[in-house]
C-alpha cells in the first residue's frame, strides 16, 4: 500500500473565460497527504484550494497531471467510484427526511441489511453525540447539530478520505470554534483521512496535522502549524498566516541560517535568522510577529534594538495592541501581553510616550526580496 491517501502529480486545472481566455487554477501541483492526517489547504478566494479539493472527489478533472487515491490512478473515475466522500459548506440535508433517513441515505442506496443500517446509524450518532434526535427534520436542528449529521451521514460509508469544503463556513464565531475541536477530535476517533479546504488562517492552525498553503494555483509551502507560523518560506506565506511586521533592508552577510541585515529607514543593523535564498548584497524583507517583539521605557544599547515612539493604543483584554513609529519611517505593530490585572489604564503605554524596542534575533526572520 501506498504511504499517502491522496497524491497530486505535476497537476493542473485549466478553465475557459467568458472573454475566450484561460485561467489557470491549479498550477503544476505537486502534493502528498499521508494515511490518517488531518490535512488542509489553506489560502485566499481564487487560490485553487476548492478546485483542487474537487478533484480529488472526481468533480473535476485535471487538465493535465495525475491524481493518485490509494495508489491508484483516478484519471476520469466518477466520484460514486472514488473511496472518498465530501462534506459541504450548505451541508445539503434532504429537509424532507428524518436525521435517521439522512444519515442511513448511502447504505440504503446500497441496499444493505435493514438491521446493519439501524446499528451503523445508531453508531454514527452516538459519534458526533446527537443519538436522541434521529426522528427529528434537519429544520429541527441548529446549525452545529446539522453539520453534525452532515459528518455522519458522510462517514457511515467508511471512506478511505473524508473531503470537507469550508463545512464550517456557515457558523457563528463562538460555534465555529467549539466545532473545530470537535471535528479534530472525531478525526482523531475515526482515524481517516481529512482534507479541508479553508480560508480561515486560525481554523487551519487549530487542527491540522499539515497545512499547505496556496496563491494563485501554486502550492507555496506545506509544513506542521508550527512550520508555517514559525518559519514561513516567503512574504507572502509570512502575511497570509497572522500577523506580521516587514521591515526591507538589504542583506550585509549571510552564513548557514544567520543573516545581518541593514534596515535603512531604521538606520539599524538586524541580526536574523534566515530560511535560504538570502545573499550578501542581495534586497531582503524582515518578518517579526507582533507578540515577539519587547518594548522598554529604559534606553537599551542591545543588538536588535531602537528608539520608538507610541502612536495608538489598543486595550483588548487578553493584550495591548500598539502601534509604534521607528525613526518616522516604519510603523510597527506590537502585542503586550496584559499580566496583570488593573484598572488603571495609566499603567498602559500612552500615545505619544518614547519607548525602546528590542527584537530578539531568534523572532526575526529574513525571506527573499520578491
Amino acid at each position: 500500500m501506498s504511504d499517502y491517501a491522496v497524491e497530486f502529480r505535476d497537476v493542473v486545472k485549466i478553465f475557459p473565460t467568458p472573454e475566450g481566455g484561460e485561467v489557470s487554477a491549479v498550477n503544476h501541483v505537486d502534493l502528498q497527504i499521508r494515511h490518517g492526517e488531518f490535512f488542509s489547504l489553506l489560502g485566499p478566494s481564487g487560490c485553487g484550494k476548492t478546485t483542487s479539493l474537487r478533484m480529488m472527489a472526481g468533480f473535476e478533472w485535471p487538465t493535465s497531471g495525475e491524481v493518485y487515491i490509494d495508489d491508484k490512478l483516478m484519471g476520469r473515475t466518477p466520484p460514486y467510484q472514488r473511496s472518498v466522500n465530501t462534506v459541504f459548506q450548505s451541508y445539503a440535508l434532504f429537509e424532507h427526511m428524518t436525521v435517521f433517513q439522512n444519515v442511513a441515505f448511502g447504505l440504503e442506496m446500497e441496499k444493505k441489511p435493514k438491521e446493519e443500517i439501524k446499528s451503523r446509524v445508531a453508531e454514527l450518532l452516538e459519534m458526533v453525540r446527537l443519538s436522541g434526535m434521529a426522528k427529528r427534520k434537519p429544520k429541527q436542528l441548529s446549525g452545529g447539530q446539522q453539520q453534525r449529521i452532515a459528518l455522519a451521514r458522510a462517514l457511515i460509508k467508511k471512506p478511505r478520505v473524508l473531503l470537507l469544503d469550508e463545512p464550517l463556513g456557515a457558523l457563528d464565531m463562538k460555534l465555529r470554534k467549539g466545532m473545530q475541536l470537535e471535528l479534530k477530535a472525531l478525526q482523531d476517533q475515526v482515524g481517516i483521512t481529512f482534507v479541508y479546504v479553508t480560508h480561515d488562517q486560525e481554523e487551519a492552525l487549530t487542527m491540522s496535522d499539515r497545512i499547505a498553503v496556496m496563491n494563485q494555483g501554486k502550492v507555496l509551502q506545506i509544513g506542521s502549524p508550527v512550520e508555517i507560523y514559525e518559519r514561513p518560506n516567503c512574504r507572502f506565506v509570512a502575511d497570509f498566516i497572522g500577523e506580521t511586521n516587514f521591515l526591507e533592508g538589504v542583506v550585509i552577510s549571510s552564513k548557514g541560517k544567520s543573516a545581518v541585515i541593514n534596515v535603512p529607514k531604521l538606520g539599524v543593523e538586524f541580526a536574523c535568522l534566515s530560511c535560504g535564498g538570502v545573499e550578501t548584497g542581495k534586497n531582503v524583507v524582515i518578518s517579526v510577529r507582533p507578540e515577539k517583539i519587547l518594548i522598554s521605557q529604559v534606553p537599551l544599547s542591545e543588538q536588535n534594538a531602537f528608539a520608538a515612539k507610541v502612536v495608538e493604543t489598543a486595550y483588548i483584554g487578553s493584550d495591548t495592541r500598539l502601534i509604534l513609529d521607528g525613526a518616522g519611517a516604519v510603523r510597527l505593530k506590537v502585542w503586550e501581553r496584559n499580566n496583570t490585572s488593573t484598572l488603571n489604564l495609566n499603567t498602559l503605554y500612552q500615545s505619544g510616550q518614547e519607548v525602546w524596542v528590542k527584537i530578539p534575533p531568534e523572532n526575526t526572520l529574513a525571506l527573499p526580496g520578491e
